[in-house]
């Protein structure tokens, strides 16, 4: 029996990148349950984020007009710029204010979705009307549920739908971490496995 000589050093660099990739999501599995109890501290701490996110990427886009001022759009890149400066330092000086305004459009966003999926599937009433309604539904009660406590819901919904995401996206990659770590495994005991001789041998 000849054993195929396979190099270890690649699987054993794979499986810990992904072992990397596990340990990230289950530091998110962990913040977006902290996040979930502690909903106030997730709210402003998401806006805070939301708004250096903002105030970052307005003082980039005003480097890159500056850069492109010969071009016809170095008008339309400052002002955009300029917007996103603007609601980054307002964000940043005033979280609460804004977790109140993003609440409310949130609610209406899902008024609005609501209302649109369950007119169209009582319209429509295609293969996938149950589900359509239900989607209707849940949202129209939800955008009611939010805004009959607006504004102290902003208090919560905001980092309540930061903290799921986190909580989610974190599950998606232990996921895949420990998947991945698995077929690695695999397909390295794949390759070590002895073969037969050949003829000549």
């Amino acid at each position: 029996m000849a054993v195929k000589r396979v190099d270890r050093t690649e699987p054993a660099r794979l499986s810990r990148e992904f072992g990397r990739v596990a340990a990230l999501g289950v530091i998110l599995v962990l913040a977006g349950l902290v996040g979930l109890v502690y909903t106030g501290v997730a709210t402003l701490t998401s806006m805070f984020l939301f708004g250096w996110l903002l105030l970052v990427g307005g003082v980039v886009g005003l480097l890159h007009a500056v850069q492109a001022r010969d071009s016809g759009f170095f008008w339309l890149g400052v002002v955009v710029a300029a917007l996103n400066i603007a609601a980054g330092v307002v964000v940043i000086a005033r979280p609460e204010a804004a977790a109140a305004a993003l609440t409310m459009f949130a609610a209406l966003l899902f008024l609005t979705g609501g209302v649109f999926r369950l007119v169209g599937s009582l319209v429509v009433r295609g293969p996938q009307f149950g589900w359509t309604l239900v989607q209707g539904a849940f949202g129209l009660l939800l955008g009611i549920l939010v805004l009959a406590s607006w504004p102290s819901s902003s208090k919560y919904v905001i980092g309540c739908f930061f903290s799921l995401a986190l909580l989610f996206d974190g599950l998606g990659l232990v996921a895949t971490g420990f998947g991945g770590r698995k077929i690695v495994g695999m397909v390295a005991e794949r390759q070590e496995t002895p073969t037969a001789p050949t003829e000549s041998e």
